[in-house]
């Protein structure tokens, strides 16, 4: 469920998106639409390669937040910023989950699972990811994608 949501006022450069979900299947869903959403706001169509990288970014570290990621009764969190010069998304999910490791990008059950490959997903469309901890408890999981800057509102 959508609990909270920051923009930057019109007319200035950095603009930043905040939500909380529900950590469930639906909570993951409803922050990848509201991640395209968000960039069709800065001038990315939800049919652009910024917008569908974004998304499926989104939707993966949702999915790891409510899969690996879920504490009964926490939400987890979704900020989307675009840098002043609107050519850098920064996507960060944040969840209640005490490990603080550093999740892998190596695939766990290749080349016959059905799971395990995301993280090699993000590692792909990213321009750089990683995580860190988050306090009091759980970690924000981050990535960076470079966009067209060609496509800036």
């Amino acid at each position: 469920m959508l609990t909270e949501t920051t923009k930057t006022p019109p007319g200035e450069q950095h603009h930043v998106f905040t939500a909380q979900f529900a950590s469930s299947r639906q909570g993951a869903r409803q922050a990848r639409r509201s991640a395209v959403r968000c960039m069709e706001e800065w001038g990315h169509p939800a049919a652009s390669d910024a917008s569908c990288t974004v998304a499926l970014i989104v939707g993966e570290l949702a999915a790891n937040a409510v899969q690996h990621g879920s504490v009964p009764g926490r939400d987890f969190g979704l900020r989307l910023a675009r840098d002043e010069m609107g050519d850098l998304i920064r996507i960060e999910v944040a969840d209640a989950a005490a490990t603080k490791r550093l999740p892998a990008a190596q695939p766990t059950s290749y080349p016959d699972g059905e799971s395990g490959r995301g993280l090699l997903l993000v590692d792909v469309l990213a321009e750089r990811w990683g995580s860190t901890p988050r306090h009091p408890v759980g970690k924000t999981v981050w990535a960076e994608v470079v966009t067209d800057a060609g496509v800036r509102p």
